[in-house]
């Protein structure tokens, strides 16, 4: 029996990785009077939900997504979270 599983991916250039979107975002701060802040990376945020035999299939099943779509793993680092979703019955 599957279960419904909903995750939460972040993807993040990897540190060595120059992010012009963020030095842009830094600069438009610091023009705005945020001098104190000191660096700034963009990334990308996506949820979905799934379904999977148990969690350790939904996170094998999410690494292969990240690593052939979601995420560039040549520039790109991923995390997730993942919750399983609580199943309701049929109604009574």
């Amino acid at each position: 029996m599957s279960q419904e599983y909903h995750c939460r991916i972040y993807v993040t250039l990897r540190p060595s990785v120059l992010d012009p979107a963020g030095v842009a975002v830094q600069s438009g701060l610091h023009q705005l009077g945020y001098e104190g802040v000191e660096k700034v990376r963009i990334g990308k945020y996506i949820e979905l939900t799934m379904m999977a035999h148990d969690k350790t299939h939904a996170e094998t099943q999410l690494d292969e997504m990240c690593d052939r779509l979601l995420a560039n793993p040549v520039i790109e680092n991923y995390c997730y979270e993942i919750t399983a979703l609580e199943t309701t019955g049929s109604p009574k």
